[in-house]
């Protein structure tokens, strides 16, 4: 630790003897002990840290703040510290750090005096500066931006601002950092031999030299950009050899104050390079100035020496402040800078986001200006000198605060464009428009505008374009916009819209509530009509009479007929009319040159007879979700004129009679045949479909994919999961293919060549329980970028990560993108007990940070927890926002985070589960059938309210609706350079989980975008494997028209009664009746990875492994098993917790009977031999699946004669299985014996966690007397952990066996204890039970 001094002036500190006594009396002060100051400097105390000089531009290292330093800050929460980069005065080498603690009444003053510097400035993201004024209070800034985040405890904004990873987000500078990693213009730099000055006076010394736009920036400190940074302007300077010095040049700016720098370089080719670059930026008299987000706090003065300057960029600049130590010191509340109207050459001003509030009269001098920018101020009104401003022809009043066209307007005849988006006018009054006869477009998106008034029935003859987007209007009478040529007036409250058609060309009215739309006349020139999302029941007449029409978006609508009009028409290029309730289409009977139609999501149960005879233009088709059971047959003679390429027939009725059919479209280039009813593909069709590039055919019952495959040379994508194919296709051959979906199937084995093809990148082969790779076949396919399959369980490891009450599984589709930006986390044993994590994440265009956010969030999350049990997911969302570090200050990413908590301490509720999003990632609960959405999409277009949010705080909302042109969401984790327009609080749902909870389902903005919620669990509801359920919601969303990412999870919950362990209504754990051999077939969970977990049959999915190893003597003959029963409670699981007064502890998920040896061979803390076991090295594995029956009797099952090997189907019932069985080594599957008890559970035989294991919760509950079904556990010794104690074997060889002439005489023993034990229950049936646990054996 460095040195603490909380002296009153600057220079050396006390020692730590003299540093602890001081903290001490400051602790004892009454003004400190509660975050006052006891003197003019007595709350700051400052701590030298040397760190690295890469420190000061990274935030990877910890936080600094020591023990000592921590009990400070317990004192008060009105105490803190704040980090400040810079260089140390008072010594000579440099320091980056100086952790300063202080408290939030600490002025910015009071640290610049201790630290000997002016100023102090604040950096926010790494990107903007701003010096602070003397009375503002640095840690209440910190803290201010900590609860704009969304922290509100205090103790925690504390412990986070003492975290040195903050300074990613907020930075002090006792020095005004350089701006040179920002720059995009850096033309040259190095580190050379520098003098400055004209005169030898100065000394040469090695500094770090750049060349970026028009400027010659030297650091005062060799290798750093932290230091001083001293800015030469070369505009209208020179640059010049030196002849007394070799490879030197000068660099002079322009002015009366003109400096110079000799710059020695050590290469004659590196001196000319630097000086043909610098020559031609002063020989070239620029006239644009981009000088936008430079945190300026004036206007350089080198702008008023070049007089040809035409072009001038000052966005986001004067950083100045309102007020000391508020969150609005960290805006642009500056002034209008007067001396910019000196520049009378301007032309171009942009002076957008600078916080402005008024413009100065002067204004009007700027008389050549053409074009101004005012965006994203508070302007409320404009200066009557600008009416002088006669060249000005655009205007820029965007996200302004104006209540009504500016009047000024009038005046300024020569401005065609009036942009007034996001202010907040609510009328719009076209009589305003109408005396402005100069305006042909308004912008008026983003206002509170309600209705449009017309005092007048004067026509207006010059707007001509008009955006009326997200208002709030609910009818629109624009009839006398006569010129009126396009309209945007997407996502507002309209019921009725009334146009002019004499010029309308396009309408674009989307996302409203329409059921009439009114234009007369018949608009002519009319070539593109947008109304999806509406409630239309019919076609408008008017549509079908106009002429040009070329594309009709009527999607989203009540549509119950088309008329035949429409698909006459002769003009018409792309119709889509798909999510209607379209029943037929009508025939047709002449050509027409339709290029696109999309009829997904309707009622057709089949197409018209001539559409691909008369359509020969038609290139995309969707039919995707409808009942068709044929398809048309293509035009037929000896040259096929079919253009169609894009085919997509997704989730339909269709059977194989339909494939001779695609023989007709030779161009096929897309085919997607998915979730129909195809036993076949015949192998002479798929031959001659030569052209094919993309093939779906998932979800139907295909055997095998032909192996004419080979003969599609352009194929490099083949999707076929979810069949029945047990041969691998002949693909690998191909030389384009790049991914290859065969997941969910019955491969059992892979023929592969010697060499793969060069271009595949994924090879997805999870789900195929029988499969079997080689380890020659692994180490070929381990050159592919991603290979799923499925994972060999452990004894223990995978039974320990099994839970009864869910699993899941994921599915990831890159589409038509060349990355993958959708990463996902799935964690079903969460935190050591029965919980789980589930999360999502999807970085629209960037990789890094779902990947990032992937690996570290279940760790904060697992932090969190322990720490606060109500804010736990807000801090986790939070804190993963910090770590995200420097990666997080450009980049950002959607996410939403799935947390299934055991709730102990409420009977009531067995499981809650805790959703928390931000952006455009959801999850949706599937309870009783229905979707219950438990997320909030935070987007500008489909959240209202924070639309408004980011509009006050003046954010620019591009036309795309994206903020700054980045995102359409409006809080995300990471882009912290978009704050406070984007923020990482998150939107948090728990809700308990009860028995009618069956699915989970997460999934990105792709997902949601193509699947409605009731459509997504309807899809999947059925279906008895996660994985397969999350492959097909991938599949329909790429058949529906996503091309983008696509990511799904399916979590299926099995939270319910079948699940009980417990001992209740009169229901005893009873003794086997007899054995039978089972051997179940392996079940294949899938995992976050693709990844999935195969069992074999040694380990079936109900069954929970037990070990019991157990030592006696030779002499000693199998005595039978019919010790009494020792009394004990009634067993609960956690479905039925013990009462308040009873212990409950969590333990693991698995059983496992681990052994402690002691000297004399007997267990340590058992010292009686175990009867009944032999003595001969023979180890007993007992494995007991306990299910409440549904009945109050117990069907058993006669003793086998023979040992089976047939695998449980789905039909067969959940049973007790005690196996004993010879453990000859660790992968043994021989079973001696079992027994079955049923139960009705349903069984997939894809996945051992959806309906196999029916443990309550996999645990071992504490045990105050044992479980005794043999006498082995009822000679077990207890431990509070669960896990009971026996001696282990000394060699590994040794073999446990049970001698096969004692079988039949265990096989009694148990059987006479179970009738006993029935009997004794009879007789004491009405007698209440005692507690029992859930013990697995």
């Amino acid at each position: 630790m460095g040195e603490a001094g909380p002296g009153p002036g600057p220079g050396p500190g006390p020692g730590p003897r003299e540093a602890q006594e001081a903290e001490e009396d400051e602790a004892a002060a009454p003004g400190g002990a509660r975050g006052g100051r006891a003197g003019p400097r007595g709350g700051i105390r400052v701590l030298k840290r040397n760190a690295k000089r890469a420190g000061s531009r990274s935030c990877q290292s910890r936080s600094r703040v020591g023990s000592r330093e921590r009990t400070w800050l317990k004192g008060d929460v009105g105490r803190g510290c704040v980090y400040v980069y810079g260089r140390d005065p008072a010594a000579a080498a440099p320091s980056d750090l100086r952790l300063v603690l202080c408290t939030v009444d600490t002025q910015a003053s009071e640290i610049c005096d201790r630290e000997g510097r002016k100023n102090l400035f604040l950096q926010l993201h790494g990107d903007l500066v701003r010096r602070l004024e003397p009375t503002e209070k640095p840690l209440q800034i910190v803290y201010d931006y900590l609860a704009g985040l969304g922290f509100d405890d205090p103790l925690r904004m504390q412990e986070e601002a003492a975290n040195s990873d903050l300074s990613c987000m907020i930075r002090f500078y006792s020095e005004k950092p350089s701006q040179v990693e920002q720059l995009d213009r850096v033309l040259l730099s190095g580190v050379y031999s520098v003098r400055k000055g004209k005169t030898q006076l100065h000394k040469w010394a090695e500094r770090s030299v750049t060349l970026c736009g028009t400027c010659l920036i030297v650091s005062s400190v060799k290798d750093s950009h932290a230091g001083k940074m001293h800015i030469l302007p070369l505009i209208g300077g020179k640059v010049e050899e030196l002849k007394r010095r070799q490879h030197t040049l000068a660099f002079t700016s322009a002015g009366a104050q003109a400096q110079t720098y000799h710059i020695s370089f050590g290469t004659l080719a590196e001196c000319q390079r630097w000086l043909r670059q610098a020559s031609s930026i002063v020989s070239m008299r620029f006239s644009v100035v981009d000088l936008s987000c430079y945190s300026l706090e004036e206007v350089p003065e080198h702008l008023f020496y070049s007089q040809d300057i035409t072009y001038l960029n000052l966005r986001h600049n004067f950083m100045r402040t309102s007020g000391a130590g508020s969150l609005d010191s960290l805006c642009r509340l500056g002034e209008f800078p007067v001396s910019l109207c000196e520049i009378s050459t301007l032309t171009e001003l942009n002076i957008s986001c600078n916080g402005l509030h008024y413009l100065p009269s002067q204004i009007g001098k700027l008389l050549n200006l053409q074009t101004f920018w005012l965006d994203g101020n508070f302007l409320t009104s404009l200066p009557e000198e600008m009416g002088n401003l006669q060249q000005l022809s655009y205007l820029g009043l965007s996200f302004n605060n104006f209540c009504e066209l500016p009047a000024i307007c009038e005046k300024l005849v020569t401005i065609d464009k009036l942009a007034l988006a996001g202010n907040l006018l609510e009328t719009l009054e076209l009589a305003v428009l109408n005396r402005m006869s100069h305006i042909k477009s308004v912008d008026l998106r983003l206002n509170n505008l309600k209705r449009a008034a017309a005092d007048t029935l004067e026509g207006n003859k010059s707007v001509a374009y008009m955006d009326l987007r997200d208002n709030q209007m609910t009818d629109l009478d624009l009839s006398s916009l006569v010129s009126l040529e396009q309209l945007h007036c997407e996502r507002n409250k309209l019921r009725e819209l009334t146009l002019s058609g004499f010029s309308l060309r396009a309408l674009y009215a989307n996302s409203n509530c329409l059921t009439a739309v009114n234009i007369y006349p018949v608009p002519g020139l009319l070539t593109c009509l947008e109304l999806s999302h509406n409630q239309l029941q019919c076609v408008p007449d008017w549509a079908c009479e106009a002429k040009k029409l070329e594309v009709l978006d009527l999607s989203y609508n009540l549509l119950l007929e088309l008329p035949s009009r429409i698909l006459r028409s002769l003009s018409l290029r792309k119709l889509m009319v798909g999510h209607n309730h379209l029943q037929s289409l009508p025939p047709l009977l002449e050509h027409i040159p339709l290029e696109v139609l999309d009829l997904q999501h309707n009622l057709l149960t089949k197409l018209p007879e001539t559409l691909f005879v008369k359509a020969l233009n038609l290139r995309y088709l969707n039919a995707s979700a409808n009942r068709l059971e044929s398809l048309p047959s293509a035009c037929t003679g000896e040259e096929n004129l079919s253009m169609l390429q894009l085919l997509y027939l997704t989730n339909n009725n269709l059977t194989d009679q339909c494939i001779p059919v695609l023989v007709g479209h030779p161009n096929l280039r897309i085919l997607h045949l998915a979730n129909n009813n195809l036993l076949t593909f015949p192998a002479s069709k798929l031959s001659k479909l030569e052209h094919l590039e993309e093939l779906n055919l998932s979800g139907n019952k295909l055997k095998t994919i032909p192996t004419t495959v080979a003969n599609c040379k352009l194929l490099h994508t083949l999707i076929a999961h979810s069949n029945e194919i047990s041969i691998f296709p002949e693909i690998l051959h191909l030389p384009h293919i790049q991914f290859v979906d065969l997941s969910c199937n019955e491969l059992t084995e892979i023929l592969i060549p010697e060499a793969l093809p060069g271009a595949l990148q994924e090879l997805d082969l999870s789900g195929n329980a029988n499969l079997v790779l080689e380890h020659k076949t692994l180490d070929i396919f381990s050159h592919i970028t991603t290979l799923k399959i499925d994972a060999k369980p452990s004894l223990t490891a995978d039974l320990a990560l099994t839970s009864a009450f869910w699993s899941h599984g994921v599915a990831e589709m890159a589409g038509q993108r060349n990355k993958l930006c959708v990463s996902s986390l799935a964690l079903g044993s969460f935190a050591e007990g029965v919980e789980a994590v589930y999360g999502m994440f999807d970085g629209d265009k960037n990789e890094e940070l779902p990947r990032l956010l992937q690996c570290t969030m279940a760790d904060v999350l697992l932090e969190e927890v322990q720490q606060s049990d109500t804010m736990f997911m807000s801090n986790t969302f939070l804190v993963s926002h910090r770590k995200l570090g420097m990666a997080g200050q450009k980049l950002g990413s959607s996410a939403v985070l799935c947390y299934i908590r055991n709730e102990v301490a409420d009977p009531a509720s067995n499981f809650s589960l805790t959703v928390a999003n931000v952006g455009t990632c959801q999850a949706v609960l599937c309870r009783s059938g229905k979707a219950l959405p438990l997320s909030k999409v935070f987007s500008l277009e489909q959240c209202s309210e924070e639309a408004s949010r980011v509009k006050e705080q003046k954010a620019i909302i591009t036309e795309d609706n994206k903020v700054n042109g980045v995102t359409c969401c409006t809080r995300m984790l990471g882009c912290t350079y978009l704050h406070p327009w984007i923020l990482p609080k998150p939107h948090v749902n728990s809700i308990p989980l009860t028995v009618q909870d069956e699915l989970l389902l997460l999934g990105n903005k792709a997902l949601w975008e193509h699947l409605s919620y009731a459509e997504a669990v309807s899809a999947v509801r059925h279906l008895h494997d996660p994985l397969a359920a999350a492959k097909k919601l991938c599949t329909l969303a790429q058949s529906y028209g996503c091309q983008d990412n696509v990511g799904a999870m399916v979590v299926c919950l099995n939270i319910g009664e079948d699940n009980c362990t417990c001992e209740m209504h009169g229901l005893t754990l009873t003794g086997p009746g007899g054995f039978n051999s089972i051997t179940t077939k392996p079940a294949t969970p899938s995992c976050s990875s693709g990844i999935a977990s195969e069992f074999n049959s040694e380990l079936s999915a109900s069954e929970v492994s037990s070990e019991v190893g157990s030592t006696a003597s030779d002499e000693h003959s199998a005595v039978g098993l019919d010790g009494s029963l020792l009394p004990r409670q009634e067993r609960r699981c956690s479905l039925h917790p013990v009462p308040p007064s009873g212990i409950f502890q969590r333990q693991p998920s698995s059983a496992t009977f681990s052994s402690n040896q002691s000297d004399n061979g007997l267990d340590s803390d058992d010292e009686q031999p175990v009867e009944g076991v032999m003595t001969n090295g023979s180890k007993v594995e007992v494995e007991v699946d306990i299910h409440c029956c549904k009945g109050k009797g117990l069907e058993l099952e006669h003793p086998a004669a023979e040992y089976s090997s047939s695998a449980l189907g789905p039909e067969n019932d959940s049973r007790l299985v005690l196996i004993i069985r010879r453990q000859n080594s660790v992968n043994s599957n021989t079973v001696q014996r079992g027994v079955r008890e049923k139960c009705e559970l349903q069984k997939s035989l894809s996945t051992c966690c959806l309906y196999g294991k029916k443990l309550s919760n996999g645990s071992i509950v504490p045990l105050e007397e044992s479980l005794n079904l043999i006498e082995v556990a009822t000679e077990a010794p207890k431990k509070k952990t669960g896990y009971f104690a026996a001696p282990s074997q000394m060699e590994p060889e040794d073999q446990f066996v049970v001698p096969p002439d004692l079988e039949e005489e265990v096989k009694e023993q148990i059987k006479q204890h179970q009738e006993d034990r029935t009997d004794q229950e009879l007789k004491e049936h009405a007698v209440p039970l005692p507690e029992e646990f859930d013990t697995a054996l």
